[in-house]
């Protein structure tokens, strides 16, 4: 399966969360700090306050939101990444915006100093937590920088430490880019390693000739389903089936033919058991077994003879050949109860399905025990 950066949407969305909440929280102290460490609120009362209450809250909203946002339904996500991704580029931009206004409207040197330094620490700050997104980390970058940047150039005053400033947007953003292709290759490699785990963990359950699953993992599925149903008291069926004369095939047109043949099987198995919790397993050479839960040996019986016929009247066209036979079933049911084991439940199903072979096959036996 090819890796699809859309695919991770939500992944990445929640990475963004986790790396910028302790960011959010250290954005809320900073600014008291500056404004009433050294009394600069009580000089510029009505502005210090407006820009704290601004910045505040949108900080406080996006706390609030990344947990909101946690218990929202999936169908809700590409919304939710949206106001996130809003209320990041708010926060950049209120800020940018309230350092330039300290910048060109007051003569304190000191909180002109405090806030350059805090921009940029916050700028460098965003890009490491945004470069997942390289788009959102360039923008939190230029919103940040780009208000400050031009308030030097416009007080006039310090020309050097504006030239500096605006190189500074432009290293972060390579390093952003740096970060964003480590991020993603870290991630592709993740990726693949869950996808190729997946593979083999299906290879490991299932057949490789039918697709159908093999006898290991049918004997692990059939323990715990026979535990579920001794516990629930409710019936459980299982039926075994065999390829009638699946030699003379082999013999007559090669064991490629039968391959195909063993295929065309398990297709029909498909057509016809196809509840979410029929349990279909290649047995063993020609044989199938059938495992149906919350269904008793009546309710089985119907299945079992519409797959029988579908085979009776399945033919395999193959180099020419027409390859047609029939298959014999043995059923039996029960209810899990301590007088009974799984393995004795197989051996009447067995017994069953010999029974059917001896009577002439292409047949189904229901064995009464």
């Amino acid at each position: 399966m090819a890796f699809q950066r859309q695919q991770l949407s939500k992944r990445v969305i929640k990475d963004l969360q986790k790396r910028s909440t302790s960011g959010v929280l250290f954005y809320m102290l900073v600014p008291p700090i500056l404004f009433f460490t050294d009394g600069y609120i009580n000089e510029h009362l009505e502005i210090s306050l407006t820009f704290l209450g601004i910045f505040t809250f949108i900080c406080l909203f996006r706390l609030v939101y990344v947990h909101v946002s946690k218990k929202a339904p999936d169908r809700q996500t590409s919304l939710h990444k949206a106001v996130f991704i809003v209320s990041i580029l708010l926060t950049a931009l209120a800020w940018g915006l309230g350092a330039a206004f300290f910048l060109l409207y007051s003569d304190d040197r000191t909180i002109h100093l405090l806030m350059l330094i805090c921009t940029v620490g916050f700028c460098a700050g965003g890009v490491m937590s945004f470069m997942p997104v390289f788009y959102l980390a360039t923008a939190y970058n230029f919103l940040m920088m780009t208000p400050a940047i031009a308030a030097v150039f416009i007080k006039g005053d310090m020309p050097s430490l504006g030239i500096a400033m605006m190189l500074y947007p432009i290293y972060l953003v390579l390093i952003s880019l740096r970060g964003n292709n480590e991020y993603w290759t870290a991630l592709e490699n993740e990726h693949l390693l869950e996808e190729k785990t997946r593979e083999l963990k299906k290879v490991s359950r299932t057949d490789v000739l039918t697709g159908l699953y093999n006898r290991r993992y049918f004997d692990e599925l059939f323990e715990l389903e026979w535990g579920l149903s001794s516990r629930r008291k409710t019936p459980l069926t299982l039926m075994i089936c065999d390829i009638d004369h699946f030699k003379k095939v082999n013999d007559t047109y090669g064991h490629q033919a039968g391959d195909e043949y063993l295929k065309l099987i398990s297709r029909l198995l498909g057509s016809v058991f196809q509840r979410d919790t029929d349990l279909v397993a290649r047995y063993g050479g020609e044989e199938f077994v059938i495992f149906l839960s919350d269904r008793d040996a009546d309710q089985a019986l119907p299945l079992a003879e519409l797959f029988r016929k579908q085979v009776e009247k399945a033919v395999l066209e193959y180099k020419g050949e027409k390859i047609q036979t029939t298959i014999s079933l043995g059923v039996t049911s029960c209810v899990p109860g301590p007088d009974l084991n799984p393995d004795r439940l197989i051996t009447l199903a067995d017994d069953a399905l010999y029974r059917a072979k001896d009577a002439g096959r292409n047949r189904v036996v229901v064995d009464t025990h």
